[in-house]
């Protein structure tokens, strides 16, 4: 059975990548990640709030005015100077595709950084988009405007492939996607996550919830994915959120993805988790006679199921009505 996929016109050899994380942020672990069957790894990602933060508070120690633009200067280029020697290091030592990451929140200096990155030798870009709408003024459109004018920025400075990973939160997630198409983006990561909130009900404090998935949030990922996959088939999909098992791995490809994400099933039950989905995938093809992914990648996407509303509904009024309790 052959596990080998195409991600963003790459060659991968199995559908599973190890996301945007600390376990890809440093040469031994991406070498861990390809001796696990791992098709690819998305680098940690660069932080652009990370590092404005980091000089600002270098220039806060600075009694020089004047200096201030060379010490935010030189800690940018620090940080995105070790990012491009790790792109290097992987690049020179390991066999796998390398995608770099880009978090950011508004355009400027991180069109440049994407240069700079492909120059590097990265294979791919997968841009992180962060806008949190908390102003009530802000409407949704302007939202959407802002995160298409970063996309094309980008876009036209790169060559390399890109990929966009959404947050769940858009109006219309197939329009979004329809756009990003239209601009040349090669793919789409649905979906991601962000720094979860609780509150500490003892304390009375608000405090970080639970930073890792879990295998609820992977419903909403494949409606999306088969609705994406069915009605935009040209692009493709990577699926991040809730995948755990080979079992949800096969559910994403049968939904459309053309691979998946996975991080929080590797912190809990370690690089070995990697292997273990690959083999799943691989027992199930044999079980159901399939040579390889693209036999039933997108079997059951939207566009493929007889009752496509098995997708759209949204309502349990029916689900309810006919079960007893």
């Amino acid at each position: 059975m052959k596990l080998k996929t195409r991600y963003l016109g790459l060659d991968l050899c199995s559908p599973t990548i190890v996301s945007s994380s600390g376990l890809t942020s440093t040469l031994q672990r991406i070498k861990d990640a390809e001796a696990a069957g791992a098709g690819a790894v998305v680098l940690k990602s660069i932080f652009e709030e990370q590092i404005l933060n980091e000089a600002a508070l270098v220039d806060s120690y600075s009694d020089y005015p004047e200096a201030s633009d060379y010490v935010q200067s030189y800690v940018k280029e620090n940080s995105l100077g070790l990012y491009l020697k790790l792109i290097e290091d992987v690049k020179q030592q390991c066999g796998i595709p390398v995608i770099a990451s880009i978090n950011c929140r508004q355009a400027g200096d991180w069109v440049d950084y994407a240069r700079v990155i492909e120059t590097a030798g990265a294979d791919a870009l997968e841009l992180n988009i962060f806008l949190l709408p908390t102003d009530k003024e802000t409407s949704a459109e302007e939202i959407e405007r802002n995160y298409l004018e970063i996309i094309t920025r980008v876009r036209n400075a790169i060559r390399i492939p890109l990929s966009v990973k959404l947050g769940a939160g858009f109006t219309n997630p197939l329009a979004i996607v329809r756009e990003l198409y239209y601009r040349n983006v090669q793919g789409v990561v649905l979906f991601n996550r962000f720094y979860p909130t609780d509150i500490d009900i003892e304390r009375m404090t608000v405090r970080a919830g639970n930073i890792f998935s879990s295998r609820a949030e992977l419903s909403n990922v494949l409606r999306w994915t088969g609705l994406v996959n069915g009605s935009l088939p040209l692009i493709d999909v990577a699926v991040s959120t809730g995948v755990h098992t080979g079992a949800d791995a096969v559910k994403a490809l049968l939904a459309g993805a053309s691979a998946v994400e996975v991080a929080s099933v590797l912190y809990e039950r370690g690089m070995g988790a990697i292997g273990e989905m690959n083999d799943f995938i691989r027992d199930w093809m044999e079980r159901h006679d399939f040579r390889t992914l693209e036999e039933f990648r997108g079997r059951l996407n939207a566009k493929n199921i007889r009752n496509p509303m098995l997708y759209e509904r949204t309502q349990f009024m029916k689900y309810y009505s006919s079960h007893e309790l």
